[in-house]
């Protein structure tokens, strides 16, 4: 299968496993990169063999026919129109965008133009949310009734080196790391109907403490603590604590309760395990991964894009599961602000399972 050309777009602190995608998956070949500052774009040209291009540049390529978006939350829907207008299918980081509007807009132009949309994240397609997957479609656990899905930390300011976005709207423990609880819990359970939420500001001023920004402050625009409840169109209903406020915590990341039993599952931003199950009067089992990519797979989401260029089929991280999960994180937000259930607008498919059996380095036999 020819191998489907790539651009990126953003250098920065996430895209050296990208690039390295473009080494395991067949399917992929990463040509050219671009970002604001030449120099980042230059580096990593040189260290992945590939063009540095300035981003007109990159878009007027004839060749490229994904553009892999990762610049910040702020600057993903421009980037994306700007793929979408040159009539290239684009792959956005994390959020889709940062709003409703500028999610639709994407998905509209891109259906305009013929193209396809992806979004990140992909690790629901990794070995232990697979495996999830099979167990539940197995009957496993029986029916699914509940789920939890918990991430705390105290935000990124004391290792990253650019947090300031993480607390402008784009960011916040909802945008930054719900799309990785929410989109596992879709992809095992399905789409979801309605939202409610409590949310709040802790800190409204963060200090940077790690380097090179060292000391700069950060006024906090986004809500820090969220705690929500989400209904499935299943029946089933999550609970959700979304933290950047927290020093510390002994909660499990998901746990999904079953008619027949209980289920948890490893970190969504992970594509490893452990998953185990906990049967009727028996006791917690680790059990085997079902499926291959445990390790960090980062840009299968992209290679799975481009077999579907070339195959016609359906991605799996497609825009309509990336819309669905702005809805619910949007729906979180606003559920605080108004005090009421917000029944989303969206809904999607439940993504297609990755068959068993792969080669590595492929997604199609």
């Amino acid at each position: 299968m020819k191998p489907v050309k790539v651009g990126v777009v953003g250098c920065g602190n996430i895209s050296g496993i990208y690039f390295k995608a473009g080494q395991v998956f067949e399917i992929l070949d990463i040509v050219a990169c671009a970002d604001l500052i030449m120099d980042r774009a230059k580096a990593k040209a040189e260290e992945f063999g590939c063009r540095a291009v300035t981003v007109d540049e990159l878009m007027k390529d004839p060749e490229i026919e994904i553009v892999l978006n990762l610049t910040i939350p702020a600057a993903h829907a421009e980037i994306a129109l700007k793929a979408i207008e040159a009539g290239k299918s684009v792959h956005n980081e994390k959020p889709l965008a940062i709003s409703r509007e500028e999610g639709k807009k994407i998905l509209e132009a891109a259906k305009a133009k013929g193209v396809r949309v992806g979004c990140a994240p992909d690790t629901f397609m990794g070995a232990g949310i697979q495996t999830c997957i099979k167990l539940i479609d197995d009957g496993w656990i029986g029916e699914p009734i509940a789920a939890t899905a918990f991430m705390l930390c105290h935000g990124h300011e004391s290792w990253h080196p650019d947090p300031e976005f993480y607390y402008k709207p784009g960011g916040g423990p909802v945008f930054d790391m719900g799309p990785y609880y929410i989109t596992a819990l879709v992809a095992m359970m399905g789409p979801a109907k309605r939202v409610a939420s409590s949310a709040r500001i802790t800190f409204p001023e963060r200090t940077i403490t790690s380097q090179p920004k060292y000391g700069t402050k950060i006024k906090v625009d986004v809500p820090t603590h969220v705690a929500g409840v989400v209904d499935f169109a299943n029946g089933a209903i999550a609970t959700i604590i979304q933290s950047f406020d927290v020093w510390g915590h002994n909660l499990p990341r998901i746990e999904v309760y079953g008619t027949e039993g209980s289920m948890s599952v490893p970190d969504p931003n992970g594509f490893g395990g452990p998953v185990r199950i906990k049967r009727p009067n028996g006791e917690w089992t680790e059990m085997p991964l079902s499926h291959i990519y445990h390790e960090n797979s980062r840009g299968i989401g992209v290679a799975d894009m481009a077999y579907g260029l070339r195959t016609g089929r359906k991605h799996r991280t497609n825009g309509e599961l990336a819309f669905h999960v702005l809805d619910i994180m949007c729906a979180l937000h606003e559920s605080s602000d108004q005090g009421k259930h917000i029944t989303l607008e969206s809904t999607c498919e439940r993504p297609k399972p990755l068959p068993m059996g792969l080669r590595y380095g492929l997604l199609d036999e």
